[in-house]
């Protein structure tokens, strides 16, 4: 089988090594696309694999159209919106993520955007500590519970929203009410995928209950952000903050209007450590191996 790494962001190179000596062991062939700047280059690149790795790259129906081989595509990281599921599920693709191997990484991104809003972003002046403080934690999965345990050990108070306690819940203060979430807490965590009931689901309702100082931190996606309710939150609170991993398509007007309350990373920066990228890698290439040998689909995430 013809196994395609396509991505525009590469992997490392130890991550690279790897997945080749995982893939050409299992008997498999390796094609590599990287730093690619035109759909042209993958669309040719597609034609004739049976199985692609990607990260954040855009596989679009088009894509899909062009792949007549492919079989299953691994998401090396957690989100997989990037990724036209529908038209795979149309064509038979089984679609994978990486569950797990980059929660770390965006757990301390979480806490070091808490970290940096309380410190105003490391310019003169008094800021705050996060000790003490209290955190609502909106999705709490790999990330979510990560970020918990993170904020425990640097002595945050933490609230966990759920509308279902599962076992994983249970040694946590939770609640059911986001509203009592928003009132109460000094910063908000958010960490759900972006799907057809979470987009724009966090906006002015909730935003503007916050205490006096309060923070959202979004290490998601954009796409659950509903932008001008934050907007509207941060011009009538002018204590409240923002940080993100995902510019708003309106950062460039939030930075005009609310300077230093607003931060987002220069692009988007949550699975972007070292050894974020070699497991999210490695793990891609196990579980393609591991379908074409063994048919095992664990992570599918259009079954």
């Amino acid at each position: 089988m013809k196994v395609l790494v396509a991505t525009e962001k590469p992997f490392a190179a130890e991550a690279v090594d790897g997945i080749r000596h995982i893939v050409e062991e299992a008997g498999h062939e390796l094609v590599l696309l990287e730093k690619y700047t035109d759909k042209a280059q993958l669309l040719a690149a597609v034609a004739d694999v049976d199985a692609m790795i990607v990260r954040s790259d855009k596989v679009t129906a088009e894509v899909i159209e062009a792949a007549k081989q492919v079989k299953v595509i691994v998401r090396a990281g957690a989100g997989y919106d990037n990724i036209d599921v529908k038209a795979c599920t149309e064509r038979g693709i089984i679609v994978e993520n990486t569950p797990g191997q980059n929660s770390n990484a965006v757990a301390e991104l979480a806490i070091a955007m808490m970290i940096y809003m309380s410190r105003n972003q490391f310019k003169p002046g008094t800021g705050s500590e996060i000790n003490g403080k209290h955190l609502g934690i909106i999705g709490f999965g790999n990330i979510g519970q990560l970020v918990a345990k993170k904020a425990v050990a640097l002595g945050m108070e933490v609230l966990v929203y759920t509308n279902e306690v599962k076992e994983r819940h249970k040694r946590w203060n939770t609640t059911f009410s986001k509203d009592k979430l928003y009132s109460t807490c000094n910063f908000v965590s958010v960490n759900i995928p972006a799907t057809p009931m979470t987009k724009k689901t966090v906006g002015y309702d909730l935003i503007s209950q916050m205490p006096k100082g309060g923070c959202l931190i979004n290490t998601a996606r954009k796409e659950i952000i509903d932008e001008e309710g934050l907007m509207k939150a941060l011009e009538e609170r002018p204590d409240l903050k923002y940080a993100t991993d995902i510019a708003p398509d309106c950062y460039a007007e939030m930075k005009e209007k609310f300077g230093d309350r607003v931060f987002a990373t220069p692009k988007k920066m949550g699975a972007e450590t070292a050894e974020a990228n070699i497991n999210a890698g490695l793990a891609a290439a196990h579980q393609i191996v591991e379908y074409f040998e063994l048919g095992n689909t664990r992570f599918q995430v259009n079954k």
